[in-house]
């Protein structure tokens, strides 16, 4: 186990270097892939961080702080019947609470640097943004175009009919 103060060094695609704890940076399972690959090299050196910018990875890592002592996930956790829920933490709510170009660039990186319970958030919020909403009212919420012609529409509708609450 890594010494919890030790400080490792994160790059952000804009070339922000950004110091974060050891085991905050490990709720990331690529960034914790990747010093267990260079073991001692990775104190020495910056980890490039390619696809996410420095506002969003200062987002992350602040996610990463506050859970820091949350138990890492396994693979069972996906069977658990409250990630099948909605359900989100006060404080996850809170901090979702960002512009829609954030929230899916949370959700991109959190992905991208595999932090599952991060997407599971961002997905769980994204999800509650369109329960309960009409298509015209998703389209609205998210600024998408309508490309269907009526026929398409009415042929989609029948063939998820079976989706539909009643």
């Amino acid at each position: 186990m890594s010494d919890s103060k030790t400080m490792i060094t994160l790059i952000s695609n804009d070339n922000v270097h950004i110091q974060v704890e050891r085991t905050v940076a490990e709720r990331s399972m690529l960034i914790k892939n990747m010093l267990e690959d260079l073991g001692d090299c990775a104190m020495s050196s910056a980890i490039p961080i390619p696809n996410v910018n420095e506002p969003v990875l200062k987002k992350v890592i602040e996610w990463c702080e506050h859970h820091k002592n949350d138990p890492q996930t396994t693979a069972d956790d996906d069977s658990d019947s409250r990630k099948k829920t909605t359900d989100i933490e006060e404080w996850d709510q809170k901090f979702m609470q960002v512009d829609q170009e954030l929230l899916f660039e949370i959700i991109l990186a959190s992905n991208y640097l595999d932090i599952k319970p991060l997407l599971d958030v961002g997905c769980k919020t994204v999800a509650n943004m369109i329960k309960g909403k009409s298509p015209e009212e998703i389209r609205k919420t998210f600024n998408i175009t309508n490309d269907f012609t009526p026929e398409e529409e009415e042929q989609i509708r029948r063939e998820n009919e079976w989706a539909e609450d009643r």
